[in-house]
């Protein structure tokens, strides 16, 4: 049998990830309106045009004073004037004085100190100082959040809600962001129909498309655009027809069709078309037929068809690396220790990724399995909020020993109740 690009042994999922990982780059830049860019990564130092704050000011609604008018207590202070955020002091504070300032108003030359209200007896002509803890405290010197021309956000920093808020204050109204990558998505298969099909189904002759509508969900989550391509019927021509509509975009994500079966045409067609294959498969359970080449240059990644099996990979593989397009640098989940409440077994010396549900009780995390493993139980994974990774050396575990998991949405780091 003729050896085909992309044939070899076997790949364990590391060096899988870090294979795709390694062909794919972060795109251009784009301008967007600064709420706009919630969620994209920046592109371009912002470096601050102003100083912040601009002025000293006061952290407390209180009086400025002098801190060494506070040696002994009580003492009587001579109010000079009053200061409102927005409003600027007219009058340097001598010895004896003080004025009075509203948080966030600057604070009149001359002082170290704003004793907060609580400790005077607010007074208005006149103040009674009655506790000096805020002595030489309280005051917000100038600059003490960012100096003009340092850089407040750095390049590659992902743009969150603090992020814009400083973006903001700087009087960024649009930034430079990274592109978000656009993702072709195609499934394939005879079997399949659209939601507009479900008499189909009904009629028990076809079956939803469900990984076409998971993947657009998945790519959305993780910051790209999908573009879905639709359903391809099990013929070369059929695949190629709409593969060829995905070389407008950045990445394609396909499903189904990598197997060695009769009716598998994807790696012919995309071969056919020019792709260059990279590997073929990975030593891992659920989803071991995991394509990836470049056609075009740009990366193709073949998902299995298999419901679980395509959401486990996407998780692995897709994900990892449309954040790297999108110019983040941190690009997988950290993984966590959790403890086993059932013993876990596999049959086969391959590394698995298991459906769980992992639970925080007394500070510990420890997790058990939504069920059945089969890798076409979607409801199993609607019911995880967890990867168990059983390396391939590890076949039997017991029920309180540990293992990884990787954590796949934010119903594992959440909690019913307060707690500190």
């Amino acid at each position: 049998m003729e050896k085909r690009s992309g044939d070899s042994a076997p790949l364990q999922v590391a060096d899988a990830v870090a294979r795709i990982l390694a062909e794919v780059r972060a795109l251009g830049s784009v301008k967007r309106p600064l709420l706009d860019a919630y969620n994209s990564v920046l592109a371009i130092d912002a470096v601050a045009p102003v100083t912040l704050p601009p002025w000293d000011n006061s952290a407390m609604d209180g009086y400025a004073v002098r801190s060494a008018d506070l040696v002994r207590l009580p003492v009587k202070l001579r109010v000079i004037e009053s200061v409102a955020a927005g409003q600027f002091p007219s009058r340097t504070v001598g010895p004896g004085e003080a004025t009075r300032v509203m948080t966030g108003a600057p604070v009149p030359a001359g002082v170290d100190t704003v004793v907060r209200q609580e400790d005077t007896d607010g007074g208005t002509v006149s103040v009674e100082i009655r506790d000096a803890r805020d002595a030489r405290r309280n005051v917000r010197p100038r600059g003490e959040d960012i100096a003009e021309g340092r850089v407040a956000i750095a390049a590659g920093t992902p743009i969150g809600a603090a992020q814009i808020g400083v973006l903001a204050s700087l009087g960024f109204a649009e930034v430079k962001v990274v592109r978000a990558p656009r993702v072709a998505i195609l499934t394939s298969g005879d079997e399949l129909v659209e939601l507009d099909g479900f008499d189909q189904v009904r009629a028990g002759k076809k079956i939803v498309s469900s990984n076409g509508y998971t993947l657009q969900a998945l790519v959305r989550a993780a910051g790209a655009e999908p573009v879905y391509l639709g359903i391809a019927s099990d013929t070369p021509e059929s695949l190629r027809a709409l593969l060829e509509k995905a070389r407008s975009c950045d990445m394609i994500i396909t499903s189904a069709g990598i197997s060695v079966g009769e009716h598998d045409h994807m790696r012919g067609v995309l071969e056919a078309m020019g792709a260059e294959m990279k590997f073929w498969r990975v030593r891992m359970r659920p989803g071991a037929p995991i394509g990836f080449g470049l056609l075009d240059g740009k990366p193709w990644i073949g998902l299995p068809g298999n419901p679980v099996s395509t959401m486990v990979t996407f998780e692995l593989f897709a994900r990892p690396a449309i954040h790297k397009m999108r110019g983040h640098r941190k690009l997988f989940r950290r993984p966590v220790q959790v403890v086993l409440d059932e013993p876990v077994t596999t049959h086969a010396e391959l590394t698995h990724f298991l459906r769980a549900i992992v639970t925080v009780r007394d500070g510990r995390s420890t997790a058990r399995l939504t069920g059945p493993q089969s890798s076409g139980i979607l409801t199993s994974m609607s019911n995880a909020n967890a990867l168990l990774v059983v390396p391939p050396d590890r076949r039997s575990v017991g029920a309180g020993e540990t293992l990884n998991a990787i954590l796949i949405g934010d119903d594992a780091e959440l909690a019913s109740d307060f707690a500190l």
